[in-house]
Parts: structure tokens; C-alpha cells; sequence
């Protein structure tokens, strides 16, 4: 995609939502590092379902740890790979408590560290908690980025790198928040919706549907 057509893409998502925000609910910093690593491979909505009454009761890593593994596979049982994420929440919070006095650490690299938290969940809180103009390559990002011509390659990693490369800094803040949603619901994976699309015109995509 030319550097025009990018300028373009992002000025009209922006225009047509101006604070893009995250589906996952959350409370506090912690909250939305625990629900981003319940969120891998699990939809946004079926994570809200199972964190909502646990976060009415556990808020930080001292009452998760008290409230430990057993329980904590209780309230998100109905997520995808509940056992390894409640075994990873436990740890992880363990360690914020051991080594970070109880909070977040703000960087990648030390949000990485932490057990069951890769790239993508480091990358997704540094930017909604730390306001860090991160992207977070999911499905959706990565589907985009090859679809559209905005950041084509093989890998998350790569793609990520030519997103952020490609972005002007003007909107990298929000822009993995546009994408997802855009990907989400509009240039969906089996049929994107492009006669609806506010940048159809832009778009790289030789196949575009008509109906």
C-alpha cells in the first residue's frame, strides 16, 4: 500500500472512531493483564463471561494467589486451555508479587518474563495500560496486514515490524485497536464485508466481494 493510501486508511477509521477501545473488561492494570493472557486462542466476549465474577472478587495478585489455582479453574473453566492459564495467572502473580512489589511493569521486555505472557499480550497491555504505541499481531492484524497491503509478511513478528515501520506516528497509539475492530467485523477472515468498508478504495485486495 503506497504512503498516501495509508495516510488515508487511518485518518478515516480514525475519523469514524476517534478513542477505539478494547472488548475485554477490566478493572485496573492487573485485571487486564490477566484477562489478556485468558484471552489467547478464546474470544473477548466468552473471557468477559467467565472474568466477571472473578474480578468482582480478585482485583490484584496477592488476593488471586489466595484464592489459588483450584478455584481460579472454577470461575474460567468455560475458557480454551483454562488449566495452563490458571496455572500461569497463579504464577505470574506469584512473581509480580516477589519481584515487582504487586504492580505491572510497564516494558516488553519485562512484561515477557512473566509466566503464560508472550509478545502479543505484552504488546496489547503496554499499549491500553502504559499508552505505548505498541501493535499486537493477533488473527485479525495479521490477516490485515497481508490483505490489505498495509504490512505484508510470514511471521507476527514481521508483519508487527512493518506495521509499526508503516503507521505514521500520528495514529500508532490507536491503531491496533482499528485494525482488530476492522478486522473484526468488517474485513472479517471467510468474507470480508468491503461494499461496506470505509476504505475499500485503498485497500490492496484483488479479490474484494460485491455483495
Amino acid at each position: 500500500m503506497k504512503k498516501a493510501n495509508i495516510e488515508t486508511f487511518f485518518a478515516r477509521l480514525q475519523a469514524a472512531d476517534p478513542e477505539p477501545k478494547g472488548e475485554l473488561n477490566y478493572s485496573n492494570t492487573y485485571t487486564l493483564l490477566v484477562a489478556v493472557v485468558l484471552s489467547a486462542q478464546a474470544t473477548d466476549v466468552g473471557v468477559n463471561k467467565a472474568t466477571k465474577a472473578l474480578f468482582e472478587a480478585v482485583d490484584n495478585p496477592a488476593d488471586m494467589v489466595a484464592l489459588g489455582e483450584a478455584k481460579l479453574k472454577q470461575h474460567v473453566r468455560t475458557i480454551g486451555l483454562f488449566n495452563t492459564k490458571a496455572k500461569n495467572v497463579i504464577a505470574l502473580s506469584r512473581r509480580l508479587l516477589d519481584e515487582y512489589g504487586g504492580e505491572v511493569p510497564e516494558t516488553r521486555e519485562e512484561l515477557e518474563t512473566l509466566p503464560g505472557v508472550g509478545r502479543k499480550t505484552a504488546n496489547v497491555v503496554c499499549n491500553i495500560a502504559f499508552g505505548q504505541p505498541t501493535i499486537a499481531v493477533d488473527t485479525h492484524l495479521f490477516r490485515l496486514g497481508n490483505r490489505t497491503g498495509l504490512a505484508p509478511g510470514k511471521t507476527p513478528l514481521e508483519v508487527e515490524k512493518k506495521f509499526v515501520k508503516r503507521i505514521p506516528k500520528t495514529y500508532l497509539l490507536h491503531a491496533h485497536h482499528w485494525l482488530i475492530l476492522h478486522g473484526r467485523y468488517v474485513c472479517k477472515a471467510r468474507k470480508p464485508d468491503c461494499p461496506t468498508c470505509l476504505v475499500n478504495d485503498v485497500c490492496s485486495y484483488k479479490a474484494k466481494t460485491t455483495v
